[in-house]
Formats: C-alpha cells, sequence, structure tokens
C-alpha cells in the first residue's frame, strides 16, 4: 500500500512539474561585451563616455607606493553617475550593482561578477578625495557626450538662469528641540569625560517634556510655555557646568561645541546668521514665497540651461544668503569654462533685478517693453523651460533633500544631480534613435510592399 501512494505521488509530480531546460553552454571566454544588448542605451554609454579623462586628472590624487589598493578610478565615477542616474543611496547602489550586468559593463567590467564592487563608505571617500574640481570634470563630460561633433565652433550661445532651494536633510527647526538635544549631548559628554554633574536634572527634564504634551490645548499652553523657559535653563546649567569641570587638556576638544551649544542658548528670534541644526550648522533659513512651504532649510542653488539645446551647462551652490542678481557672475564664470563657449545672452526671471550686463554678457530681465521684438518675446518664454527641469532635478535627480555632510556636500550634490540628468537625456536620445531607425524600417518596408503590389495587381483591374 505505501508503495502504492509512492508511485502515485511521483505520478502526480510529473505531470505537474516541467521538466528542466536544458541551455546550450555559450563558452568558457565569452565576456559581457558578447552576451549584452549591445543596442541597449548603458552599453551605448559605456562606450561614447571619455574614461581617460577621469584616469589623467584622478591619479595624481593617489599614492603610488603607500597604503591599501585603491579601487579602479572608472568603477567609482561610474558608481557616481549611477547613483544619481537610477536616484540610489550607496547601501542599495552597491548592492544592485552587483545584480545588474549593464551596470557592470559601464562600469568597465568584462565578466560578471557576483560580489559588491566596494563598500558604501568608500563612495563617501572618493568624493571627498576628487572634491568639487572633480565633480565639475565629470560634469564637463556629460555636457561634451549631450553637444554634437559639430557645435564645437566657439560660437557665443545663449542660457536661462534661475535659482532653487536644495534642502538639507533635517528635522524642522524649533528651538525647544536643540534645546532637548543639546541637554542630552552635555549628559553624554559628562558620562564619557566622568565629570561629575552639580545636578543631572534627569528627572526634572522628563517631567517638563510631560508637560509640554498639552501646549496645544486652553488649560496646558500656560504651563507648557514655562516648561519651555525651564528647559532652556537647565540646557545653558548644564553647558556651564561641563565647561567649568572639564580638565585643560579635555576642554580644547570640546570648546567649538560647547560655543555653538552657547550660540544657540542666547539667539534671539531677529538674529542673522542663527543656528537651525546642531549637526549642520550652516543650514540657512529661505522663504520663496511658496503658499505649501512658507520656509525652506538648506542652501540656494544656481542652474544654467542653454536655451537652444535644454542641455544643463552651470550648476553652482551658494552658501550664503545673497541676491540672486549677486549669483550672476560666478554662474556665467563656471558657464564659459566648462563649455568652452562665451556667453551672449542670459536669461533670468525679475527676482533677478540689479545688473543688466557682466563683462560681454547681457542679462535679460522680463519689464513692460511695447517695442520688445519677436525674437527677444520668444526668447524670453523660453526662460521658463527651466522651471520643470529644476522640478525633475529634485523628483528624480536626489536634488530634493540633501543628504551629503556639510557645505562640500551642498556643493557636490548639485552637481551630481545635474551630471545625473545630463546623462539620462542622453540615455533618452539614444532610444529615440532606436524608435527612428525602426520607424524608418517599417516606413521602407510599407513602401516597398506597396509599390511590389501595385505593380503585380494593376493588370487585374
Amino acid at each position: 500500500m505505501q508503495d502504492l501512494s509512492i508511485f502515485c505521488l511521483n505520478l502526480a509530480n510529473l505531470n505537474m512539474l516541467s521538466s528542466k531546460k536544458t541551455n546550450p553552454q555559450l563558452g568558457f571566454f565569452l565576456g559581457l561585451e558578447d552576451q549584452l544588448n549591445q543596442k541597449h542605451p548603458l552599453y551605448q554609454l559605456a562606450n561614447i563616455v571619455q574614461w581617460e579623462r577621469f584616469e589623467v586628472a584622478f591619479t595624481p590624487l593617489y599614492c603610488a607606493d603607500n597604503g591599501r589598493p585603491a579601487k579602479p578610478i572608472r568603477l567609482m565615477v561610474s558608481l557616481l553617475i549611477l547613483k544619481h542616474l537610477r536616484n540610489l543611496s550607496d547601501e542599495n547602489l552597491v548592492e544592485q550593482w552587483s545584480e545588474n550586468l549593464y551596470y557592470q559593463y559601464f562600469s568597465g567590467e568584462q565578466h560578471f561578477q557576483c560580489n559588491i564592487p566596494c563598500v558604501p563608505t568608500e563612495l563617501i571617500a572618493f568624493r571627498n578625495r576628487i572634491g568639487e574640481p572633480g565633480m565639475e570634470l565629470i560634469l564637463e563630460e556629460s555636457i561634451r557626450i549631450n553637444k554634437p561633433s559639430d557645435n564645437d565652433n566657439g560660437e557665443a550661445i545663449s542660457i536661462s538662469v534661475d535659482t532653487t532651494v536644495q534642502e538639507k536633510n533635517i528635522t524642522y527647526p524649533t528651538d525647544d528641540k536643540q534645546y532637548k538635544k543639546i541637554i542630552k549631548s552635555c549628559w553624554k559628554i559628562a558620562d564619557k569625560e566622568s565629570i561629575d554633574l552639580r545636578q543631572s536634572y534627569i528627572r526634572v527634564v522628563n517631567k517638563l517634556i510631560q508637560e509640554q504634551r498639552f501646549k496645544k490645548t486652553k488649560r496646558g499652553a500656560k504651563t507648557a510655555r514655562k516648561a519651555n523657559k525651564r528647559i532652556k535653563i537647565i540646557a545653558g546649567r548644564l553647558i556651564r557646568d561641563i565647561a567649568h569641570k572639564l580638565p585643560l587638556s579635555r576642554l580644547g576638544i570640546y570648546l567649538p561645541t560647547l560655543k555653538l551649544y552657547q550660540k544657540v542658548i542666547t539667539q534671539q528670534r531677529g538674529d542673522s546668521n542663527k543656528i537651525y541644526s546642531l549637526h549642520e550648522p550652516d543650514v540657512k533659513c529661505y522663504s520663496k514665497g511658496k503658499e505649501h512651504k512658507k520656509f525652506e532649510f538648506g542652501s540656494k542653488v544656481s542652474i544654467a540651461i542653454e536655451q537652444s539645446t535644454g542641455i544643463i551647462v552651470g550648476a553652482l551652490n551658494f552658501t550664503q544668503t545673497i541676491h540672486d542678481s549677486k549669483t550672476m557672475p560666478e554662474v556665467l564664470e563656471q558657464v564659459m569654462r566648462l563649455t568652452g563657449q562665451p556667453v551672449k545672452e542670459a536669461y533670468v526671471d525679475r527676482g533677478y533685478r540689479g545688473g543688466t550686463q557682466y563683462k560681454e554678457t547681457q542679462i535679460c530681465i522680463p519689464k513692460p517693453n511695447k517695442n520688445i521684438t519677436k525674437a527677444q518675446r520668444k526668447k524670453h518664454s523660453k526662460r521658463a523651460a527651466i522651471e520643470p527641469i529644476i522640478g525633475h532635478l529634485k523628483k528624480d535627480y536626489r536634488l530634493c533633500r540633501n543628504y551629503l555632510k556639510g557645505i562640500i556636500g551642498d556643493n557636490m550634490n548639485i552637481i551630481l544631480a545635474v551630471i545625473g540628468m545630463n546623462f539620462k537625456r542622453v540615455i533618452n536620445l539614444l532610444i529615440k534613435e532606436a524608435i527612428f531607425c525602426w520607424k524608418l524600417i517599417y516606413i521602407f518596408y510599407l513602401d516597398v510592399l506597396g509599390h511590389f503590389y501595385t505593380q503585380n495587381l494593376k493588370g487585374g483591374f
């Protein structure tokens, strides 16, 4: 009976499960170049980029006879491009790289690699190693591959310029949040340095936090305001207590941190250069007049596109709260440096009111003018094309929230976002070119068939 049940089970398995398919072996020596689709956009893009430029520029940044052997420069540059091209974090990027053959071929690999290319933190080290000049070199290459080869004649170009805010990865700042963070940080310093505080205020702070929960109720508002003042006083006391009891040998280590905390405690509502985040003290507050977002906390960035092609030819970060018109000289210098072409006209919005000329470049600001020509009006209308580009940079290329640390992270993030969008433009052009070729073949095929049937069926009617 048992043998019969086993026989029936095996028979059922034979009917339910399909037999394994045997694939013919491709060969022992075939690489990715022979196995991948050579019409894939990433495959074609890998053969368009001049990787030798990065090898020559970044090799002097490494030590020749000391330290651990570095990862290939092409690998690290391609990872930076893919990160913003696909809108991935460092961790997700290295994980997907080991699964995607086209990513590996784009990075210069000739055979499949089953391991991750590097530790995610190595991307941070590489960004810091090449710095902002290295990012501009990658941006220059992304501009070069977007332009046709017959367009390098040095003619003057017309650009559109606009500014926006790249927000930093911080919580919405309030004084109460920062006071509580200062108190917790002071507790950690005291515990690490074995300092016997005059009073730790642990139980008092926990009680005050409970009282703050009802600040929006009618009866709890007054109690919550008193609790806020009390927490501020406790934060100041802990800062002073730690500064007095730290030994001189350790005071120099914590002095910048304690000065930052003291500035947060003493700053008033109308002060300039306020501290909005303890771990990102260089963050500024911007009010762009948006209905849905009154304040934005981060840094101001300026973006320039070429009017005739839509290629992004400039991207700069500004850490100060300066007027838009004050950003034009640096933006124009960067555009001329990256493109190698003079800028004839720069079209901006009315927020740039101020200067109308920089060297040989005319800054065109829209204003009521009955005698404006049709060509000038059309160019002013073209300036609006930069607005959706800024929207795509924020939504698809990691400009909406900047996760990179410090001012150097601000400078790099905007350039990397622009690099990602420029490379995506090349990919889209390659896809359109392939579709256009198939359309031509289809039209030619229909034309041949129509001509054939016309000639053969003509005598029958």
